[in-house]
């Protein structure tokens, strides 16, 4: 009987950057996600997974083209972006258009722990397109946020996406919880 390789874990930031954490709708829960968020960093790196950053990007012109200071990771994320992979996305999918995928084979990574902004968006494509390329994505439920709608509470698009990933798509799990 052939012994099964244990699973390799990275950890993928979405869109933790300076204009849409600090745009005209406050993230909710802002300051604990981006703490937790620096926990996982924490916990990655001690174990030496692999740590990557999605910045999204819009066209010329918009607010976040690239280039812009908009785009920025945090000033308070604990993301170092000479040992970690910073890229630039332009779709919610963080695979589409992008090396992720390639980077992550490359590493041996067969878990993907996903955290980051916003939840109805890039953290709900990026974690359905995982499953479908064959990643195993675990989803961090105190490590996502996203803004108030005029439909929805930020709390329970977020809540309703913790409830309708976990299992069909991901293993939810809290920061407390994650390991590397």
């Amino acid at each position: 009987m052939q012994s099964r390789q244990p699973q390799r874990r990275a950890l993928l930031i979405i869109d933790m950057q300076v204009g849409l954490f600090n745009g005209p709708d406050t993230p909710y829960d802002g300051a604990q996600v981006l703490a937790n968020i620096n926990e996982l960093i924490g916990k990655a790196r001690r174990t030496g997974a692999p740590v990557f950053a999605a910045r999204h990007t819009g066209p010329q012109g918009s607010p976040i083209e690239p280039g812009s200071p908009l785009i920025q990771l945090l000033p308070d994320l604990a993301v170092d972006a000479m040992t970690d992979a910073v890229f630039d996305k332009n779709r919610p999918n963080c695979f589409l258009g992008t090396e992720l995928a390639d980077s992550l084979r490359e590493a041996s990574v067969d878990e993907l722990v996903i955290v980051g902004m916003k939840t109805e968006y890039c953290i709900d494509a990026t974690c359905r397109a995982a499953a479908d390329l064959g990643f195993q994505p675990v989803l961090v439920a105190d490590a996502h946020t996203s803004m108030d709608t005029p439909v929805l509470s930020a709390r329970n698009i977020i809540d309703h996406h913790n409830r309708t990933l976990n299992g069909p798509f991901v293993r939810l799990v809290s920061t407390a919880e994650c390991a590397f």
